[in-house]
């Protein structure tokens, strides 16, 4: 393979055209899996998934900055696409090709085992008989959780960043009040300004307080009659391009089902390597230690980084020795 590009990926939607049972008890009519994989015939496949506004774009094969990890993942990357091939998959519940609420309409709850059981299908149809890896992160944490519980002998190893085994309950409470932003705008008719407003406040989270301190100290600006934060400036930004994007009924689901979220890790032999960032809020670092020490077979990374549960997105160094386990030949 060439060292300055990665060939353009395959991409695809599984259609399964029969009822799909779900592990809370709802059920889908039908179900629609969008997928995309980039490298070449032979290579190892590793599946990236991410958080819930993660999407089957993992990265730019031409090397531009489309795909919501190609800080991360690309030719010469910390995770290099010249050794591995790059499976990525829209979450159902999302608002990318895969099944998800339609606008104003209701939709079962979705857990990190139906994502799994939606990866495994993709697996099948494309014939790829075991992954060499699932780096998973934030929600991407959890499905891979899920899927080594469920389906362990078609995954040689795991890379959990920023994900335990259930969530914290701080956590859900912070997602809890996004969630109820999002569902009064829907009921009042601005669902856009309230989904732009949960993504604000979820993104005051997302981030170390340090890191807050340090970008946003300047003062106000005043605005007519009222001041203007820079941290107002940026969390407003954010959201809006969030709310561009995402449905508010894809939020919800999505955010949902990371509190719904519940795995044994004791069942889950295969390798794992939990990746913890100290200055997480949203995972905090004792969740991590104690999601290691339930697994059979698991080694903690710690690393501090200021962009707290962000820093999975851009601490490329940081990242890169782990990473690179899921080569061909590496430690075990």
């Amino acid at each position: 393979m060439s060292n300055e590009s990665t060939m353009a990926p395959q991409e695809g939607v599984l259609a399964i055209n029969t009822p799909v049972r779900l592990h809370h008890g709802g059920t889908l009519d039908s179900l629609r899996i969008g997928w995309s994989l980039a490298g070449e015939a032979g290579q190892p496949v590793v599946l990236a998934l991410g958080g819930i506004s993660a999407s089957r774009q993992v990265f730019d094969p031409a090397g531009g900055r489309n795909g919501w990890w190609h800080e991360i993942v690309g030719p010469g990357k910390a995770l290099d696409t010249q050794r591995v091939a790059v499976l990525g998959m829209d979450y159902i519940g999302a608002s990318g090709t895969s099944t998800g609420p339609a606008a104003g309409g209701s939709f079962p709850g979705i857990s990190s085992y139906d994502q799994a059981d939606a990866i495994l299908r993709v697996l099948d149809h494309l014939g790829i008989a075991k992954l060499a890896a699932i780096v998973g992160a934030s929600y991407g944490g959890m499905v891979a959780l899920a899927f080594g519980e469920r389906y362990p002998q078609r995954v040689e190893r795991l890379i959990v960043i920023s994900a335990a085994d259930q969530p914290h309950p701080m956590a859900t409470a912070w997602r809890s009040v996004q969630r109820n932003i999002a569902r009064l705008g829907l009921a009042c008719g601005c669902s856009t300004q309230a989904l732009e407003l949960a993504r604000a406040l979820a993104m005051s989270t997302y981030r170390s307080p340090e890191e807050f301190a340090a970008r946003f100290r300047a003062a106000p600006q005043m605005t007519g009659d009222r001041p203007v934060f820079p941290v107002e400036e940026y969390l407003a930004a954010r959201g809006r391009d969030y709310a561009a994007r995402t449905r508010p009924e894809s939020f919800i689901c999505l955010s949902e089902s990371i509190d719904l979220h519940q795995v044994n890790a004791t069942r889950i032999p295969v390798r794992t390597e939990v990746v913890a960032v100290r200055e997480d809020q949203l995972v905090p670092i004792a969740d991590m230690r104690a999601l290691t020490a339930r697994l059979p077979d698991a080694r903690l990374h710690e690393f501090s980084s200021l962009l707290g549960h962000d820093a999975f997105l851009k601490e490329a160094e940081q990242l890169r020795a782990v990473l690179a386990l899921v080569y061909p030949g590496e430690s075990p």
